[in-house]
């Protein structure tokens, strides 16, 4: 009767250990998206000025969720935008990440902003032509393996921590 005591007690801490690491990992997941977005941004932010991309798309977004005229269009489409980015695909990412190419989780994230870039090259197209056709499309995917490599710095960075810093 004593062992199965202790046997249940670890069973319980066995289990409030994986919730607290399940929790723990998807702070890591919503920071290294937030690292990653941000990144992302800031080269979306060049090819904007260079003319290859327009923060309007992201509008886009405000409008498939039927608010537009409610919300600052732009500013919500973004909000959503960040939203994905910090947890739907570090959810993804952290599910996929051991099938992806590259002994680093940095390289494994660029391989995985690629794979997601396809379609946000489709989805945020604004009718660019010509030479900002081209710069969008080169823009956009490096924003993506941007996105992708720092979402993998965060994951690597935390994954080599000591397990009672996270």
């Amino acid at each position: 009767m004593v062992g199965s005591s202790t046997r249940y007690g670890d069973a319980e801490d066995e289990e409030f250990d994986s919730v607290l690491g399940i929790v723990g990992d998807g702070i890591v997941g919503a920071a290294g998206g937030l690292v990653g977005t941000a990144l992302m941004t800031v080269v979306l932010l060049i090819a904007e000025s260079l003319g290859a991309f327009d923060r309007e798309a992201f509008a886009l977004l405000t409008r498939l969720v039927g608010l537009e005229g409610v919300v600052p269009e732009v500013l919500f489409g973004y909000v959503v935008f960040l939203g994905g980015g910090m947890f739907p695909w570090p959810l993804l990412f952290a599910s996929l990440e051991q099938y992806l190419p590259g002994e680093w989780e940095p390289v494994r994230g660029a391989f995985f902003g690629a794979a997601i870039w396809t379609g946000f090259v489709l989805a945020f197209h604004t009718d660019q032509t010509g030479l900002s056709l081209v710069l969008y499309v080169v823009l956009t995917l490096v924003a993506h393996l941007v996105y992708g490599a720092g979402l993998g710095l965060v994951f690597d960075y935390f994954s080599s921590r000591p397990d009672s810093i996270v």
